[in-house]
C-alpha cells in the first residue's frame, strides 16, 4: 500500500491534461490503485493513501477554477481521471466525483459568500480538502424523492446549532467539510444548506457503511449533536415555498457522466481480468486456452461492444455543448446497466473462477451493482423519458 505523501514532499502543480505524460501518469495510478484494491474491500479500510497520491499531482483540487490555483478542468478531462482511478479502485473514484462535482459548480453558486467559495476551494488546492453534500437521512430517505430534512439548524447567538443525522456520508473518514442539507426551526422554516467542518464539536459517527460492494468509500451515517457553526455558514438556505433550482442541463450532464465513468471503469477492469484468466486458463481436457473456444470469443465481443457503446456515449456526453435535462439521465441508466450486464456476462462465463474470493471478478461484480442506488434511479429515470416522450403527443 502507498504511504501518504507529505506536504513537504511534493512539488505541486496542475498536470498536463492532454500529454502523453498524464496519460502514463493515470495508468501508474491504475496499477497502484488496483493492487491495493482487494485490501479495501477486504477490511472497508478508508483508501487514504490512495487521495493522498491524488493529492500529490494536484488531482483533487483538478475543477477548481484556475483563477483560485485548481485545475480548472472541463468534463471530458474530468472524465479521463475518474475513468483511470475507478478501473483501479471505485471506492476511491467515488470520494473523488463528489469532490469534482461539488467544487465545479461552487465558485457559480451565488447564494454563498464569497469568502467561504474562495476558502473551500483553496483549501483543495493547498491541503486537498475533500468536501460533499449530505442529504439522505434514515426517515426520509434520498430527497430526490420529496420531503422536507428532519436534521434541524437552531438560531444560537451568533451562529446555528445543527441537530440530526444523515446516512451515506461517502468520504466521511477524509472530508474536511461537510455540506448539510437541514431545515431551520424558524415558522415557516428554510431548507439549505449549512456548512460544517468535520472536526466540529459535535460531529460523529453512527453507524458505519458495511455494503456489499463499494466497501471502502466510508459512507457512515453522521450523527450532528449541537453542531455550533457561525451565522454566515447557512450558506445556500431559502424559504421552503422558494422554487428548488435543483441541477441545470450542465450539472446534470457532469454527475451522469462521471457517476456512470465510475461502473463503466469497473467493467472494463472485469473484463481484463476475464480475457486474461480465458487466455491462461488450459483445463486438461481441452489442451488449449479457453480463449480458443468460440463461446468465449463471443463473450469476449459481447463484452467489448457494451463497453465500446458505454464509452462512445461517454465521450459524447462529456464533449456535447449541450445535453439536455431530459437526456442526461439516460446517460446514466445507459451506461451503469450496460457495465451491469457486462460483469455479468463474465461471471456466467467463468463460473466458480469468476465467484470465488480469490479472484477478484466477484469483487467488480457487486462493486458494478451499486451504480443501480445512485440517483436518478432506474425507476425515475424510465418514468421521466416515457413522460417526456409522450408529450411530443399530447393533445394541444
Amino acid at each position: 500500500m502507498n504511504a501518504p505523501i507529505p506536504d513537504s514532499a511534493v512539488t505541486r502543480r496542475h498536470p498536463p491534461l492532454d500529454s502523453d505524460a498524464f496519460d502514463a501518469l493515470l495508468a501508474q495510478l491504475t496499477a497502484e490503485f488496483s493492487a491495493s484494491a482487494a485490501h479495501h474491500d477486504r477490511s472497508a479500510e478508508f483508501p487514504h493513501a490512495n487521495l493522498a497520491r491524488l493529492h500529490a499531482y494536484d488531482l483533487l483540487s483538478l475543477t477548481v477554477p484556475a483563477s483560485l490555483g485548481g485545475g480548472g478542468a472541463s468534463l471530458p478531462q474530468a472524465l479521463k481521471v475518474i475513468r483511470a482511478v475507478a478501473r483501479g479502485e471505485p471506492s476511491t473514484a467515488l470520494v473523488l466525483v463528489m469532490q469534482y462535482l461539488f467544487q465545479q459548480r461552487l465558485q457559480s453558486n451565488p447564494h454563498w459568500p464569497a469568502e467561504l467559495r474562495e476558502r473551500v476551494a483553496r483549501d483543495a488546492v493547498q491541503h486537498g480538502a475533500l468536501i460533499n453534500s449530505l442529504r439522505v437521512e434514515p426517515e426520509l430517505g434520498s430527497p430526490a424523492r420529496g420531503g422536507l430534512p428532519s436534521t434541524v439548524a437552531t438560531r444560537s447567538g451568533d451562529g446555528w446549532l445543527i441537530d440530526g443525522s444523515k446516512l451515506y456520508s461517502t468520504g466521511s473518514p477524509g472530508l474536511t467539510w461537510l455540506a448539510v442539507w437541514a431545515r431551520s426551526d424558524e415558522t415557516p422554516p428554510r431548507v439549505g444548506v449549512w456548512l460544517v467542518p468535520r472536526g466540529a464539536p459535535g460531529v460523529r459517527v453512527g453507524s458505519e457503511w458495511n455494503h456489499l460492494g463499494m466497501r471502502a468509500t466510508g459512507s457512515h451515517e453522521l450523527i450532528f449533536d449541537k453542531v455550533f457553526v457561525p451565522a454566515d455558514h447557512a450558506v445556500d438556505v431559502h424559504p421552503v415555498t422558494a422554487p428548488n433550482a435543483g441541477l441545470d442541463a450542465a450539472g446534470l450532464a457532469w454527475m451522469s457522466v462521471l457517476l456512470s465513468a465510475i461502473y463503466d471503469g469497473v467493467a472494463h477492469a472485469a473484463r481484463d481480468w476475464f480475457a486474461q484468466w480465458a487466455a491462461t486458463r488450459r483445463p486438461g481436457s481441452l489442451g488449449a486456452p479457453l480463449a480458443s473456444l468460440p463461446a468465449f470469443q463471443q463473450t469476449l465481443g459481447r463484452i467489448d461492444a457494451l463497453l465500446f457503446s458505454n464509452r462512445v456515449l461517454l465521450d459524447a456526453s462529456a464533449h456535447a455543448q449541450h445535453v439536455s435535462l431530459d437526456e442526461a439521465p439516460l446517460v446514466k441508466y445507459t451506461v451503469t446497466n450496460q457495465a451491469i450486464e457486462a460483469v455479468q456476462l463474465a461471471v456466467e462465463a467463468t463460473g466458480n473462477p469468476g465467484l470465488t474470493r480469490d479472484n477478484p471478478l466477484e469483487r467488480h461484480y457487486r462493486d458494478v451493482l451499486c451504480a443501480r442506488i445512485h440517483t436518478p434511479q432506474n425507476d425515475s429515470v424510465l418514468q421521466g423519458a416515457g413522460r417526456a416522450g409522450f408529450a411530443a403527443f399530447a393533445p394541444v
